[in-house]
């Protein structure tokens, strides 16, 4: 299994780095969007669909990409679109966590295929304007992302239970507890202000979303780190709802050893969205 999922890690570097790092931003951004559709079909199978209608859900998300890129949206501000993202994600992304599984599977079908395609499609766009941005501000949104997980996972298993009494979501997610997320959001706090320093030093010649949001004052920042590490979260556990839902552990096989896409890209449905709020605003 190590040697399976070190092999696929592998593979995806080669092909996400020399797209990451190329001068222009549209071999990145067509890469991710062929990320989203494989998500997408993911997603239509997760809940319900068969075969050709996952398929076609994939094609669907590509089609509404494509013609985001064709009307310029990547290079437009689109603070409004961000502030609806932002706030639904924030406020629907409790809901559906705080009514549980046994809820998810009592909205239609279409409901929750479409849900899911608007998340894909917002995500697809918010990282394709990240990168558009700069690379280094669209790495200090990844990298948070990272950072949260690798430290909620170390805190977890050295101080999981000790502080806490319950778990954070016992009937979604069994193993994830509260010291997770507290650790988590310490190692993002500790990012943000080490990259900011960066920044200042001018090591990299574009300013992080760090650096954006810092321009509003260390308190800011500080309170932005801790919102994208808990919608970090909300995302984990929004897609193991699901996941559990539909009774599997894996959104599908298509990364041998690591899941799904959607089993890789599940915290940063929110939190990409958001940062471009952040930095919109």
């Amino acid at each position: 299994m190590l040697k399976q999922r070190v092999i696929t890690a592998l593979v995806l570097l080669l092909i996400l780095l020399p797209a990451l790092f190329y001068s222009s931003p549209m071999p990145f951004c067509a890469v991710a969007m062929v990320f989203i559709a494989a998500g997408a079909w993911e997603w239509a199978r997760l809940n319900g669909s068969s075969s050709p209608v996952s398929i076609l859900a994939g094609l669907i998300c590509v089609l509404v990409c494509l013609a985001s890129w064709w009307l310029g949206m990547l290079q437009q501000p689109l603070t409004p679109l961000w502030t609806v993202a932002g706030a639904a994600w924030v406020f629907a992304g409790a809901w559906v966590l705080y009514r549980g599984v046994s809820a998810w599977a009592g909205h239609s079908r279409t409901m929750r295929q479409l849900a899911g395609l608007l998340a894909l499609w917002l995500a697809w766009l918010a990282v394709a304007q990240a990168r558009v941005i700069g690379i280094n501000f669209l790495l200090s949104i990844l990298v948070l992302v990272w950072v949260a997980d690798i430290f909620a996972y170390f805190a977890g298993r050295a101080f999981g239970g000790r502080f806490s009494r319950g778990k954070l979501a016992p009937s979604i997610s069994p193993g994830k507890t509260w010291e997770g997320v507290w650790g988590g959001m310490m190692g993002v706090c500790m990012l943000a202000f080490v990259w900011q320093w960066v920044d200042r030093s001018r090591l990299v010649n574009a300013p992080s979303l760090f650096a954006h949001i810092g321009m509003k004052g260390g308190w800011f920042v500080l309170g932005g780190a801790l919102l994208l590490t808990a919608m970090s979260v909300v995302g984990d556990l929004f897609e193991s709802l699901v996941k559990r839902s539909a009774g599997v552990k894996d959104s599908s096989g298509l990364l041998p050893g690591h899941g799904g896409v959607l089993d890789r890209i599940d915290a940063l449905l929110p939190t990409l969205p958001l940062a471009m709020l952040l930095y919109s605003l």
